[in-house]
């Protein structure tokens, strides 16, 4: 299908696909065709992005719930439960030949590229979704799930809350936004894919994620605990990056643990097939009060703690004479990335304090449907900061 065509709604099924309710549990050959067969000692999950904020969550979470888990990625790393496969999720030859053995019964795909436009970005992003779900036709897939985000409400980076939005806060039901967006082809294509292949679907749209990764393109929490030791280190302010909107406003995120758990409830719960979900952690919260906590967490004199002031201080433009420091302070803290361009995502957390615009996401539908997780914000920093010092990435 084509990856540009966002005229099929993402929340409808489809009545005359094949029957989903679930058949013997116990068939003994995990290759079969039949994928409607159900059981927890059945399940294998395939992890698209797995070495990503999101993806890691997901493998830690899958792990620990007993699950047989394929990791895939472009450097992929084999750990106790977990195998690495190698694959370029632009070539499909590459996921063929990767995939062809494997039997996932569930897909978690988590990955993008970012690309210099909105139509690169629904070309790549689109096409992998399609190449990655074409090259597991063979497999007895039973669902699988999609990573997107609040860009289905605000628009494209390129068209990012110039266009009607809706209402705070958002709903899953509210219609697509007039201009084109990768989102909507990833939706497209998994949910083409589902109706071809006969696997039941779900679409997770989060918030800023907070979660544990290195050499993520948007990695908020990471970006934060960085720009707050150059602060340190160097004796500079810690300065709110963002628009006075953010700083007085409520908003909401969503922590990778709490989005994992949604989408592996969303993938064994009938509740959750075919449907999209909102996912934040569940509290809201304004960056004026979250700033100096999050500065606390992170050691910062209170003295050198700064909040708006007239305008936005992008961190791009903050941090750019300082970054040359980073090489020196790795070394003299013993910290094992010397490169901060693998640490701070300067671009996508200017992006994200930096709307004039209100964000704040409602959970009612999956909280209807028997999905109950919960992180408190702050502490989902707090605990992201420590596992960072204990990782040596940050002092």
């Amino acid at each position: 299908m084509n990856p540009t065509n966002a005229s099929p709604d993402p929340t409808s099924t489809d009545p005359t696909s094949p029957d989903r309710t679930g058949t013997d549990p116990t068939s003994p050959d995990p290759t079969s065709p039949d994928r409607t067969s159900t059981g927890p000692g059945r399940r294998t999950a395939l992890v698209v992005g797995a070495s990503g904020i999101t993806g890691s969550a997901l493998v830690e979470q899958l792990t620990a719930d007993g699950w047989e888990v394929l990791a895939l990625s472009r450097r992929p790393a084999t750990s106790p439960g977990v195998r690495g496969i190698a694959a370029d999720l632009r070539d499909p030859d590459s996921l063929r030949a990767a995939l062809a053995a494997e039997a996932p019964t569930h897909v978690f795909f988590t990955a993008w590229q970012r690309m210099p436009t909105e139509a690169e970005n629904i070309a790549v992003n689109g096409g992998m979704v399609r190449d990655l779900l074409a090259a597991l036709a063979h497999a007895p897939v039973q669902h699988a799930a999609l990573v997107t985000g609040l860009k289905h409400y605000l628009g494209p980076f390129e068209a990012y809350g110039e266009g009607t939005m809706p209402d705070t806060p958002f709903h899953e039901e509210e219609p697509r936004q007039p201009t084109p967006n990768f989102y909507y082809a990833q939706e497209d294509e998994l949910v083409a894919a589902a109706g071809r292949q006969g696997f039941t679907w779900s679409v997770h749209r989060s918030h800023t994620v907070i979660g544990h990764a290195v050499g993520n393109a948007m990695n908020i929490g990471l970006t934060l605990a960085v720009q707050a030791t150059l602060a340190k280190e160097l004796g500079l302010p810690f300065v709110f990056p963002g628009s006075e909107t953010q700083w007085n406003g409520l908003t909401d995120m969503t922590d990778a643990g709490v989005l994992a758990e949604q989408m592996i409830w969303a993938s064994t719960d009938p509740a959750g097939a075919d449907e999209p979900f909102n996912i934040v952690n569940g509290d809201v919260f304004r960056w004026r009060w979250m700033w100096p906590r999050l500065a606390a967490h992170l050691e910062v004199p209170a003295d050198r703690v700064v909040g708006f002031a007239g305008e936005p201080r992008p961190l791009e433009q903050q941090m750019a004479a300082y970054e040359s420091e980073w090489p020196a302070i790795a070394a003299k803290h013993g910290l094992v990335e010397p490169d901060i361009s693998r640490l701070a995502s300067w671009w996508h957390t200017d992006a994200d304090l930096g709307r004039d615009l209100e964000v704040v996401t409602d959970m009612g539908k999956s909280r209807a449907a028997g999905f109950t997780g919960y992180r408190r914000t702050e502490q989902a920093f707090a605990d992201l900061f420590a596992r960072y010092r204990a990782d040596r990435l940050i002092p």
